[in-house]
């Protein structure tokens, strides 16, 4: 009796910490996803895994790459920010785990298992994610906003992000205008954000 027990409790640890792989054939986002090797990224020299789910989901812009509205446009900003993260920073990958072009596409940074390196205090309980552009003054586009929200969406039913995460802007992790001004105001009437951390 004891056996099977034992097995009954192995096996349902496997099911409860075996999530979808969402780099596999099998899963479908509801977005374009852009892995690295599409977007012609390097690989990652180093890196600590993420213990998920997180219980943050924080929303950063670029500034500068701008907005970008082609897959060629939004693959270049990519490896622009990666060149300046690793090349410059001396960090072991693009800072972000995820980047939403202006045409509504998904763009994998570091992933839903790698710490980031986007907010200091947050990263090892976070994923980072940059909407491509400067939003001080400007909305994003539609689709990007929807795409970012879709991508949290994943996240929590991948089982990478808790249901009861916490929104919130770089801007309440660090000294910074990031997100954008106007981009701030947007993500604050979103479900799940919170003024306090």
């Amino acid at each position: 009796m004891v056996k099977y027990v034992l097995i009954a409790i192995i096996t349902l640890a496997g099911c409860v910490l075996s999530y979808p792989n969402p780099r596999s054939s099998a899963y479908s986002y509801a977005f374009p996803f852009v892995n690295k090797e599409q977007w012609g990224g390097r690989p990652s020299t180093g890196g600590s895994r993420l213990n998920s789910p997180v219980l943050y989901v924080v929303i950063h812009h670029t500034y500068i790459p701008g907005v970008c509205m082609t897959r060629v446009e939004c693959s270049n900003a990519m490896r622009s920010m990666q060149n300046v993260h690793q090349l410059t920073n001396g960090w072991s990958d693009i800072g972000y785990n995820f980047a939403v072009g202006g045409e509504g596409s998904v763009y994998e940074g570091r992933g839903w298992t790698t710490v980031g390196a986007h907010a200091v205090g947050f990263n090892t309980n976070s994923i980072g994610i940059v909407l491509i552009g400067d939003w001080i003054s400007n909305l994003p586009p539609a689709r990007q906003l929807q795409t970012t929200k879709d991508l949290i969406a994943a996240g929590v039913k991948l089982g990478y992000i808790r249901p009861d995460y916490l929104l919130i802007g770089h801007r309440q992790a660090s000294a910074t205008e990031c997100p954008g001004e106007r981009l701030f105001r947007e993500i604050s009437t979103w479900e799940q954000f919170t003024s306090t951390v």
